[in-house]
């Protein structure tokens, strides 16, 4: 249940008041705290912080990053310090900050998902939860949780049960149909959608002659991914929007791109990549959403939320 409040920008969402609809990805912002010495937090509708595992993760070996067309390969390898270790010593930094926290939770197995959310439940600060459902299972003989429909049923099923805390699924785009999963989702009583995760991709150079990350693959993200990301979004929308809340995500890195998200049908969107080359682009498309809607003639955003749907093709 949404629902708007005076000012253009914010609304109520899962019970939570948000400023603005603008939040920041999770892995691109990292905790937060680095860009808190450029800008006061509190102007974010929300952070989504970097995954969290529930032991310390060293991540993978270098090469981890490549600059692409149009956007970057990552390889990481869900580096971070444990969810123990994030509650203790960086949340209580994170909670000086007026604006919403969601906590990106990833696991090996069931198992570990489960012992993530239970942490982050019982954490003050801590407003909701993100599943990074694109992770191998390793009890499935390697299949990414968020590839197969019955698996991610099963694991949102019982995230449910373990967190009192809104849960979104964080969307692969590695699938056939995403209309698949995004019904396992919605039928396991997952609280939102997150579209999209990172697409598959490799870089290879052509000096040494083999691939560039040390992993050989790594997840594409930035300005690339844009017309995949509203494409999905679209879909989602089209067949669930009385069922589903959806969060965009995917190369936005101007006010026009974020808007394309909310107009497919988005209540709000992250910015991810732009981050590293313009950390100050949340800001930019905060404001230029501000403009956008005095320009037209709105008195709220989220009077955009799906119009892209009214134009039926005959």
């Amino acid at each position: 249940m949404i629902k708007a409040e005076k000012d253009s920008l914010s609304y109520e969402l899962f019970g939570i008041k948000f400023k603005n609809p603008i939040w920041t990805a999770s892995g691109c912002f990292s905790y937060g705290l680095e860009v808190s010495k450029l800008y006061d937090l509190s102007k974010l509708g929300a952070i989504v912080v970097k995954g969290l595992s529930y032991k310390e993760r060293k991540g993978n070996p270098p090469e981890r990053i490549v600059e692409t067309p149009a956007g970057m390969l990552n390889s990481i390898g869900l580096q971070n310090p444990g969810v123990k270790k994030f509650v203790d010593e960086i949340l209580p930094s994170l909670r000086q900050y007026d604006t919403v926290i969601f906590a990106n939770v990833f696991g090996e197995d069931e198992e570990e998902y489960i012992a993530v959310a239970e942490e982050l439940d019982k954490a003050d600060g801590v407003h909701g939860l993100e599943l990074n459902v694109s992770c191998p299972n390793v009890k499935k003989g390697g299949i990414a949780f968020g590839s197969d429909p019955q698996t991610l049923y099963d694991l949102v099923s019982k995230l449910k049960k373990v967190t009192q805390k809104p849960l979104l699924v964080k969307l692969s785009p590695n699938v056939t149909n995403i209309l698949d999963t995004a019904q396992a989702c919605i039928s396991a009583n997952a609280d939102g959608l997150v579209l999209i995760n990172t697409l598959l991709g490799m870089a290879i150079d052509t000096e040494k002659e083999e691939p560039i990350l040390a992993t050989k693959t790594g997840g594409l993200s930035g300005p690339a991914i844009l017309p995949i990301a509203v494409r999905m979004i679209y879909q989602v929308y089209e067949k669930y929007k009385t069922s589903t809340t959806i969060i965009g995500v995917g190369g936005i890195t101007t006010t026009q791109d974020a808007l394309q998200h909310i107009l497919a049908g988005a209540i709000a969107v992250q910015i991810g990549t732009a981050n590293f080359y313009d950390p100050y682009s949340p800001l930019k498309i905060i404001e230029g959403l501000k403009e956008h809607i005095h320009k037209k003639g709105y008195s709220h955003y989220l009077e955009l939320v799906g119009k892209a749907h009214k134009l039926k093709i005959k």
